[in-house]
């Protein structure tokens, strides 16, 4: 079935992202020059296949035979999941599968921020590590590396978002709490930053 308003088709939770297009673009060096935070954005969803290549832009798979990805990761522990929520609930973002699963149903998009704005922008991403994943890590080492990590991928979306002219900004003032509550989060996995993704207000297309 479809996801009302969004043109994603859903089954058992899981939702098929379309194939990232991953020809053409804005040149990387303009990508730079346009990347800035914005906080105004217009409630306008955001396509399925816009979706499709942030998310493969974030940390997508780029090396299929490795299953390595566009985002680095300290030793290869891929401890970082990014989770998107929109209206509809709560995905975690599979890269290997380029697929949604759902974590949480309903909306909720105001617990990722304690700005208002966060409530109506169409795509919020939060950045949770999984601190089982890195092996034998000190503690100090965990929080440092997972740290880093996301903020990899919170450039790659950055950089995305100025090439397609959307307005993204990244966050790290989150009710981690409260949030990691909706998100069904346990102990061994840490919500680092969030992020809010859609078009800049008074420009949607």
């Amino acid at each position: 079935m479809s996801m009302t308003g969004t043109g994603l088709a859903q089954e058992s939770g899981t939702i098929k992202l379309p194939p990232p297009e991953t020809e053409g673009g804005m040149p990387l060096m303009q990508a730079l020059k346009a990347r800035h935070s914005v906080r105004e954005l217009d409630s306008k969803l955001l396509p399925p296949q816009v979706l499709s290549n942030l998310l493969w832009a974030a940390s997508g798979v780029n090396r299929p035979a490795s299953g390595q990805r566009t985002a680095p990761s300290a030793h290869d522990w891929r401890e970082i999941d990014v989770v998107v929520t929109i209206a509809e609930g709560a995905y975690r973002y599979d890269p290997p599968t380029h697929t949604l699963i759902r974590v949480a149903a309903g909306d909720i998009r105001p617990l990722t921020g304690v700005q208002d704005f966060v409530a109506a922008a169409p795509v919020n991403l939060v950045y949770v590590a999984d601190l089982e994943r890195m092996n034998e890590a000190s503690a100090d080492d965990k929080a440092f590396y997972s740290a880093t990590d996301a903020g990899f991928i919170a450039q790659n979306v950055y950089l995305y978002c100025a090439a397609a002219g959307l307005a993204a900004v990244v966050r790290g003032l989150v009710d981690r709490d409260a949030l990691g509550t909706a998100l069904g989060l346990g102990r061994h996995r840490r919500i680092i930053l969030a992020q809010s993704v859609g078009y800049p207000a008074g420009r949607a297309r």
